[in-house]
């Protein structure tokens, strides 16, 4: 347990990198569907092999309907941000989830109630995202000023996210977690399919990094950082677990600057402290779901 543990410390924050190293060789439909329609292959394949039970009707319906979400519009949002800002950055950006999270599920019908001091915490992290991406924004010094436009692309996949993994969570358990996530990946893909092939201006480069960057998205973003994370929840407490949120935007940060030598400076280091700040608030004084519980 302690291993799976440490794979979704690890794993889930290296993809911001290979994220960007993909982009080099794909464009962000293609290599949204492409991900997601080989990993939520193999593992239907494999949940089939040992006669796992697989979502039926309604429930395989509302499944593929979260796994689209969660996964296609959310990582789509995060990939074409990726083009505009560092993965580093862009990580960062992510970490407000647990805020949507806990908003979200307070204002969804039969939701937790909302505590002053969650919300609290949910301001606070909003003013930290705006001190960690405001000095570019005004500077205007990264890809043509497009650090708003990605900030906001950033949000909504917080909150397709937020959004799919609280309806998931409200569905009876019928089937395995990781079988759920299986569907969802492979809806996932079929979804972007269509978008990928009328993704106009950027062709497909099929060389070695780009494929490999691919492969390392689908085995360990996916099927081993996913499955390890099924599994630490099933054996540590969620709180613990959930720590992942401050630690995989560390992990992006180190790695964008020692592959691309992404900038991060003070304002940076503030704007993160302010959020981690916000998200530890909303942990510590909500019971509602949070982040450790959708990717």
């Amino acid at each position: 347990m302690w291993i799976a543990f440490l794979a979704v410390y690890f794993f889930w924050g290296t993809t911001y990198l290979a994220i960007r190293i993909a982009l080099e060789s794909f464009p962000p439909f293609a290599m949204v569907s492409l991900r997601f329609l080989l990993s939520g292959s193999i593992l239907l394949i494999a949940a089939m092999a040992v006669r796992a039970r697989l979502p039926r009707g309604r429930e395989l319906v509302q499944t593929g309907l979260n796994g689209i979400l969660i996964l296609g519009l959310g990582n789509s949002c995060l990939t074409i941000a990726e083009l505009w800002i560092p993965s580093g950055l862009a990580a960062l950006i992510i970490t407000t989830s647990p805020l949507w999270m806990v908003g979200l599920d307070a204002l969804l019908p039969g939701g937790d109630r909302l505590r002053r001091a969650a919300l609290a915490g949910i301001l606070v992290g909003g003013v930290g995202s705006v001190v960690l991406v405001a000095p570019e924004a005004r500077a205007a010094t990264v890809s043509g000023g497009r650090e708003w436009a990605a900030f906001l692309l950033l949000q909504l996949a917080n909150f397709a996210w937020s959004l799919g993994s609280i309806r998931q969570r409200r569905m009876p358990a019928g089937s395995h977690p990781i079988v759920n996530g299986a569907v969802q990946q492979l809806a996932a893909g079929l979804a972007a399919a269509p978008l990928a092939l009328f993704e106009g201006g950027r062709p497909v480069h099929w060389d070695l990094k780009g494929t490999g960057a691919i492969l390392y998205l689908v085995f360990f973003g996916s099927i081993v950082g996913y499955s390890a994370y099924i599994y630490a929840m099933d054996k540590l407490p969620v709180a613990l677990v959930s720590t992942y949120t401050y630690i995989n935007p560390i992990v992006a940060l180190f790695l964008g600057w020692l592959v691309y030598r992404e900038p991060f400076g003070g304002w940076q280091a503030a704007g993160m402290l302010v959020i981690f700040l916000g998200v530890a608030l909303v942990k510590r004084f909500s019971t509602a779901p949070t982040a450790a519980e959708v990717d």
